[in-house]
């Protein structure tokens, strides 16, 4: 049993959001995202991986799919394969983002 802990694996930069991988495997990664107010993940899409956004901490824009939702503490939501998807920190605190995919982005793309 791997075990870590979230809240100790957070990071923040004046600069930008910061990613802190937590669990990685081929099949899939588990990373925290530390985004400081007014910073953000640029819109991306992992073609053949589904992702999930777990709110630790704070408030964010989430935006997928071309629909946008603000999402607390404790609210998810998931990502189909394929979907462009972003987040931004429009608040004054941090925002803490525990990020699941799977299979892992990296290891799809390896593929022949």
């Amino acid at each position: 049993m791997d075990v870590r802990n979230v809240a100790d694996a957070r990071r923040f930069s004046p600069d930008k959001g910061v990613r802190v991988p937590l669990f990685e495997s081929e099949r899939m990664f588990c990373d925290v995202l530390g985004l400081g107010p007014g910073q953000e993940r640029p819109p991306v899409a992992h073609e053949e991986s589904d992702a999930v956004y777990y709110v630790v901490e704070g408030r964010g824009d989430f935006t997928a799919g071309g629909v946008t939702r603000a999402l607390g503490e404790k609210d998810a939501v998931r990502v189909p394969a394929g979907q462009v998807h972003a987040v931004r920190n429009g608040g004054t605190g941090n925002l803490t983002i525990l990020v699941l995919a799977a299979p892992h982005p990296n290891y799809v793309s390896r593929r022949v």
